[in-house]
């Protein structure tokens, strides 16, 4: 049962990641980590969107931009190797304080500036690049930051997306090689496996097929109050126990 519900939660990430323009790591780290420990939600969640990543990468394959994927695809997978390594020597309760912060913080600022643009320049693709990169590999997701950076560019939907899947399977590639490494890819994991790669393939096909029919700008504001409530959630989960212990 436990599965299932993981499961459904999994597709609903993955729809509303889609739709949303910024992925899915943004729900899927948080939810993960409802049902697993922190380390091994970093594992899962890296696993899920290497699957995640190819299926955007077909369903989306008539859009991509070769003058953004070159400059940030390398910092952004040298940035995701030097954040998914400093896991290592991180407390698991400060990266799930500091994943809550970041939720609360990126959502905020998008909800209160929905049109702030950075200038489409190949210095902020290469910052965007690293900054997405090491945000993703410490606290498992960096996919606003990368699509404020791709927003800049102003590209075609279908660019936009596939461009981005591109960026982040070698940021999932190198982060999920490095979590291996370090023991957060288990044997439940691997257990896990074809239903992530299920849950990938439905999710993608479900939030391609509601791109083309829902404005986005209205549906980003949704997923971002959904990713800000996730936020508080997370925040509050950790400041509980201080709060307990300060009454």
């Amino acid at each position: 049962m436990e599965l299932l519900w993981f499961a459904l939660l999994l597709v609903l990430a993955e729809v509303l990641g889609t739709v949303g323009g910024f992925g899915s790591s943004m729900l899927v780290m948080p939810i993960a980590g409802w049902f697993l420990p922190f380390t091994e939600a970093l594992g899962l969640t890296a696993v899920f969107h290497v699957f995640s990543n190819v299926s955007k990468v077909i369903l989306f394959r008539q859009g991509f931009s070769w003058r953004v994927f070159l400059p940030m695809v390398l910092p952004a997978v040298g940035g995701v190797y030097i954040g998914a390594r400093l896991t290592g020597v991180a407390d698991g309760s400060m990266l799930t304080l500091l994943l809550g912060v970041l939720l609360v913080l990126l959502s905020g600022v998008f909800l209160l500036f929905p049109t702030a643009r950075v200038e489409p320049t190949m210095r902020n693709a290469v910052l965007g690049g690293g900054l997405s990169g090491l945000v993703a590999g410490l606290v498992g997701t960096g996919g606003a930051i990368r699509g404020v950076t791709l927003a800049a560019f102003g590209l075609e939907r279908s660019a936009f997306v596939c461009t981005s899947a591109w960026i982040d399977l070698g940021v999932d590639l190198t982060r999920s090689v490095v979590y291996f490494e370090q023991g957060y890819v288990n044997e439940r994991v691997w257990t896990w496996l074809p239903v992530l790669a299920a849950v990938s393939v439905v999710g993608s096909w479900a939030g391609r097929s509601l791109l083309r029919l829902i404005p986005q700008d209205r549906f980003r504001t949704w997923v971002l109050l959904l990713v800000m409530l996730i936020g508080l959630y997370l925040l509050g989960r950790q400041a509980w126990p201080f709060l307990l212990a300060a009454i």
